[in-house]
């Protein structure tokens, strides 16, 4: 991060799901303190009001709607569009011009990201932008708010450290990387792991006491439980010359269950009981009533919480119209619900069921079929190490995530992963309470960490990567070539190195449109550059995108081929450089991981 030299502060971006946060701290401090940032948002029609979180939600407004001014902000006249508060209020009213999910949208490889696609499924005449663009324009309100309370310490010329889920592959991160960058994001922004910026923020906090709490050979599992996903991370403790060091050994998939299931789930729970009031609701007020349950689950489950809470909705009927209607949640009820439905007692050897309503499915997000948290961990660390073996068994835990600040569901989660392991429960790492903006609070540790001005996490690439080559071989009418799979990165390959990948020559399409094809895996950790796989389950490689692309043509090419070798590059940004080097010229060609150009 050597770019930005006369740089003031270190800067911790957290973009969520559900909640965006900034977090800072100046480089000048010696004692790293984290402060947040205050973000100016519209909270009602020419209101604006501070926040600590700005809500990843984005109304588009119609040309008709609201007096000019209504969506001005300080630095920003007469947009039709609003970021934060009142855009999360206006998903419940108006759910058909509300961006949400965007972030999810941004890993979902089976749909074009730079593509006008949200909202999702919103009638023709609501204008539609990318999830690219949703991303770009939170970024680029929380970029403007920084701007507008440091004038003399422009973002762009700032350490500046962006957090993406660890389950992101190459494709998700270099989408968000141009978000970031088209939202005024300095050039050199680091992208940073979610569950490791948890644990920074822990480190931030703990001192140098955390060398006291851990000690070599113990794994530490970062359990973070947000609003609308869930991640796993597994982080071991080494020794390195006598000191202990954490390092990252394994990261779970992109599990689109959290939060936002848990207040569907009460909202279904309470328009039961407006049923038994004689209440029919409609879809206007389930949405409504689902951003209802979500403050009523949170009130409840709070430390000294009431028993009961009431929800309540606008009525529709004609004696109701202005009127409201409301029914109670019971702690105890709620409790019961959420405990059996998302984090029920399972064997470590079970798997998230996959039943399915139907054989048709409509596309969108792709949405979890089990809910239950407790068995997708069960797969998760079983995938790491198999059932009967000790190596992944998670010693202590870091909680994150908004979900797991209610007590009662940190302790069966605890309950649950004692029942796997012959040692009992993890010991919970204590100090950690900031739940919320963990995240942007140990990102801003991080890059002041860069400096060398704190602890950091090893890691490298959490999965390893491979490009398809097709076979040799005589043509079968109606059959594709058999595909086979060469790894060009390791797992854990490091920041700043690179590696030449050994083996066989191998024809690179050159002249003429070619179709690239890659997959990753964090499961085969083993495999190293210059490895060919033949066969593999789809629990073990997935798919990223392919890249459809015209290589520009080259000396000594047969065929429409050119002989090479490959060259992998990780930068010192974290971001993946595929080298094509021919074996018979001097020429080079940089395939990136990209998005796909059709849905």
């Amino acid at each position: 991060m050597s770019a930005n030299a006369s740089a003031k502060y270190a800067i911790g971006i957290d973009l969520g799901t559900t909640n965006s946060v900034v977090a800072f701290t100046r480089l000048s401090d010696d004692s790293r303190a984290v402060e947040l940032l205050s973000l100016p948002q519209i909270v009602a029609p020419a209101t604006i009001e501070p926040r600590p979180a700005l809500p990843s939600f984005l109304y588009l407004a119609s040309e008709s709607e609201g007096a000019a001014g209504t969506y001005d902000l300080p630095w920003a006249k007469g947009a039709r569009f609003a970021v934060g508060e009142f855009a999360r209020k206006q998903s419940a009213d108006v759910p058909t011009r509300t961006v949400a999910n965007a972030k999810s949208w941004l890993c979902h490889n089976r749909v074009d990201r730079r593509q006008p696609i949200l909202p999702w499924n919103a009638p023709a005449e609501v204008p539609k932008i990318s999830p690219v663009e949703a991303s770009r324009r939170y970024l680029a309100q929380m970029a403007a708010a920084w701007n507008h309370a440091h004038a003399d310490a422009p973002i762009a010329k700032q350490k500046v450290v962006l957090t993406v889920p660890a389950s992101f592959d190459a494709s998700a991160r270099e989408l968000t990387r141009e978000a970031a960058l088209a939202a005024g994001l300095p050039e050199n922004l680091v992208l940073l792991e979610e569950p490791q910026a948890a644990l920074y923020a822990w480190l931030a906090d703990a001192g140098q006491s955390w060398r006291r709490q851990l000690k070599e050979g113990d794994t530490l599992l970062v359990c973070d439980i947000g609003g609308g996903t869930t991640d796993f991370s597994l982080i071991r403790v080494t020794a390195e010359a006598g000191q202990l060091e954490l390092k990252r050994i394994a990261v779970g998939n992109h599990i689109l269950v959290g939060g936002d299931n848990m207040d569907l789930t009460l909202a279904h729970s309470a328009q039961s009981a407006f049923g038994e009031k004689g209440v029919e609701v409609d879809p206007w007020q389930s949405v409504a009533l689902w951003h209802a349950c979500r403050a009523a689950k949170e009130t409840l489950l709070s430390v000294g919480g009431p028993r009961t809470q009431p929800v309540a909705i606008l009525g529709r009927g004609k004696k109701l119209i202005g009127g409201t209607i409301s029914v109670d949640l019971v702690r105890e009820t709620i409790l019961a619900a959420l405990l059996d439905g998302f984090f029920p007692p399972c064997k470590l050897s079970d798997q998230p069921a996959s039943r399915r309503a139907s054989g048709f499915r409509e596309i969108g997000l792709p949405y979890e079929t089990d809910a239950a948290i407790t068995r997708h961990l069960a797969r998760f660390l079983t995938q790491q190490s198999g059932t009967d073996s000790e190596t992944t068994r998670p010693t202590h835990v870091l909680f994150n995530g908004g979900v797991l600040k209610a007590t009662a569901l940190r302790e069966r989660l605890l309950e649950v992963i004692g029942s796997w392991f012959p040692g009992g429960a993890p010991t919970v790492l204590e100090g950690n309470n900031d739940f919320d903006f963990a995240v942007a609070r140990g990102a801003a540790y991080y890059a002041a960490a860069k400096e060398g001005k704190g602890m950091r996490i090893r890691g490298g690439t959490a999965r390893s990567y491979y490009v398809g080559i097709e076979t040799a071989g005589l043509a079968i009418p109606g059959a594709m070539r058999p595909l086979r799979a060469l790894c060009v990165v390791p797992f854990g390959m490091e920041e700043g190195t690179e590696t030449t990948v050994p083996g066989e020559e191998i024809g690179l399409v050159v002249g003429e449109p070619g179709h690239f094809r890659f997959f990753a895996s964090a499961v085969r950790k083993e495999d190293q550059p210059g490895q060919m796989l033949n066969r593999w389950s789809e629990d073990e490689l997935t798919e990223s995108d392919p890249l459809e692309t015209t290589l520009s043509a080259a000396e000594g090419a047969e065929d429409g081929f050119v002989p090479v070798h490959f060259e992998s590059r990780i930068t010192e940004l974290g971001m993946l450089e595929l080298w094509c080097v021919s074996t018979v010229s001097d020429e080079r060609w940089k395939l990136e991981f990209s998005v796909r150009e059709e849905t």
